[in-house]
């Protein structure tokens, strides 16, 4: 395809609009509450850490209820704070869960935690807290390590009283699983009694925080102490797990089917080739948008919370599928990692698929004339989109492998938009999924679509871009 990029032309998506058409399908029964982390804010255990980037365990026990299959083991590739995993293991299912970021790891280590305790056991250790004077067992040992993205989050009483916790926590709690619950518990509460506020692509830092900042001055309002953040978190977590039983009592040996859930810790890119082919029944996953969203750095505070050190942070950020302008191409490390398990071909093959995707070549050709004319925001735009559909081509051929005959992938994403140019997402990873021997059953949009910045719509209007849930089959 030689393209000309000064007619702007759409030739290509829209060909491949016409090819799936079909496919589209407005569902009123989806809203943005249930397609994201809004629908669990007062679910027990999915509102203790507020992870954005997560979808609710309704939208898996309506979308596994609609295909009516039996239980058997469910895959999720971007597990992110576990929702897909838990939700799927509440309905009887086997799940298995792969994550690369240490904060989602630390989050459902948590909530497994959680449904192994006794909740008196941990009501009794919440209780011993709230009449301690944090600030006395303040010590330097168990003082927040910052990073430099960190540096003046925390007004000097709350890191006082935080370190107290912490100290309180590592050395007076005895059983583990109750203390990662508290350290939990603490990290959860890390944004509410900081100067910042996660806020798309970055942290945004309160107008009275030491740091400097630039632009419009920024107010987020009453910051609690952390003595008041840490008690209203306990109580909660303590509530939750007293009122639990009836959700937990699957895994406390009532007769039920006895299920499982297993997370491997990496990326998905890597572990993904190293399981079983026709292993899974169903894959339930959220990949990472195509959106320039950083994970390492909204998630900043939580991953110092956790130890990690500026250089930790800036490799995290490489292992990552290719999301933001800083990520750079893994394309040769990944064809080692084929070549090593012998799968050569497989990648090849997956090479060959994704450079004949016109559509994307149409996306990626105009866009870089955008660049060479300067008329992007940032020049690495055009690396970052072609990086994360070459990731994603790989992952969905990795699906597809692992998948049974009969098996069903339902994965949730948006679309995206640079330089006035919509990238139909939905279709370009459809497209792929056909290529890979995938049935592309329907397409499921939401009634309302998702606006674009207001950058956007000052140079190229306002337009809606479809939020969609895919579902895709594997002939059986």
């Amino acid at each position: 395809m030689s393209l000309d990029v000064s007619t702007n032309t759409t030739e290509a998506r829209d060909a491949l609009h016409a090819e799936y058409r079909d496919c589209l399908e407005e569902n009123p029964h989806l809203d943005r509450a249930l397609v994201s982390f809004q629908a669990n804010k007062r679910q027990p255990f999915y509102g203790w850490f507020k992870y954005k980037e997560g979808f609710s365990p309704q939208l898996v026990e309506y979308c596994l209820a609609g295909l009516r299959r039996p239980p058997g083991t469910l895959l999720d590739p971007f597990a992110g704070a576990g929702a897909a995993l838990f939700a799927s293991q509440d309905q009887g299912w086997n799940s298995l869960g792969i994550e690369v970021l240490p904060v989602c790891q630390f989050a459902i280590q948590a909530r497994l935690d959680g449904r192994r305790v006794a909740p008196e056991k941990f009501a009794e250790e919440a209780s011993r807290i709230e009449k301690l004077n944090l600030r006395d067992l303040s010590h330097e040992d168990s003082a927040f390590r910052h990073i430099s993205i960190t540096e003046g989050a925390f007004p000097p009483d709350t890191e006082a009283e935080m370190a107290g916790y912490m100290r309180h926590c590592r050395s007076s709690v005895r059983s583990p699983a109750i203390r990662r619950l508290l350290e939990f518990a603490c990290m959860c509460v890390l944004e509410e009694v900081s100067f910042t506020r996660k806020d798309g692509q970055y942290l945004r830092w309160d107008s009275r925080s030491p740091k400097k900042t630039t632009g419009r001055p920024f107010d987020k309002g009453p910051i609690p102490s952390f003595r008041e953040a840490i008690r209203a978190k306990l109580r909660q977590m303590k509530d939750d797990l007293l009122r639990a039983r009836y959700w937990l009592a699957p895994h406390r040996g009532n007769g039920r089917r006895k299920t499982t859930l297993e997370l491997r810790q990496g990326s998905c890119l890597e572990v993904l080739p190293t399981l079983a082919e026709r292993s899974v029944d169903v894959v339930f996953t959220s990949p990472p948008y195509c959106n320039r969203y950083d994970y390492t750095r909204t998630y900043a505070l939580e991953l110092a919370f956790l130890g990690f050190s500026d250089s930790q942070v800036r490799s995290l950020r490489q292992q990552l599928l290719s999301s933001t302008v800083e990520n750079r191409a893994k394309c040769e490390e990944l064809r080692k990692t084929y070549e090593q398990a012998g799968a050569s071909d497989r990648f090849d093959a997956v090479s060959e698929m994704f450079a004949g995707q016109q559509a994307l070549r149409e996306v990626l050709e105009i866009l870089d004339h955008y660049r060479q004319a300067g008329q992007l925001n940032n020049p690495n735009i055009v690396r970052m989109v072609r990086n994360y559909f070459y990731e994603m081509a790989l992952v969905i051929a990795e699906l597809a492998r692992v998948l049974v005959p009969g098996g069903a992938v339902v994965m949730v994403n948006d679309n995206v938009r640079y330089a006035g140019q919509i990238v139909p997402v939905d279709l370009i990873l459809s497209d792929f999924a056909a290529g890979m021997g995938l049935q592309v059953e329907r397409i499921w949009t939401l009634p309302t679509g998702k606006g674009n910045s207001s950058q956007q719509m000052g140079a190229h209007g306002r337009k809606e871009l479809r939020k969609c849930v895919y579902f895709w089959t594997k002939p059986g």
